[in-house]
């Protein structure tokens, strides 16, 4: 299982702060397709992508038991 930990907008469009998934392997590419395709993300292009704890890019691969941050971009002034 694949624990996706969500915070600030995408929480609350989800309604959670944590997504399971049971999918064996993925990138975080085809991460990021699958929850803009499921949650309507519109940030997740934009959002960073951490896999336990260590920032990642589009084409590094996600494994079972990887817990995944999703931290979007932030407003403010």
């Amino acid at each position: 299982m694949i624990e996706i930990l969500l915070f600030a907008q995408l929480q609350e469009q989800a309604g959670t702060d944590k997504i399971y998934l049971d999918d064996t392997a993925m990138t975080v590419k085809q991460l990021k397709e699958k929850l803009y395709q499921e949650y309507s993300f519109q940030q997740i292009e934009e959002s960073m992508i951490a896999i336990n704890e260590a920032y990642a890019l589009d084409d590094d691969p996600i494994y079972q038991g990887d817990t995944i941050a999703i931290i979007p971009p932030v407003s403010g002034g």
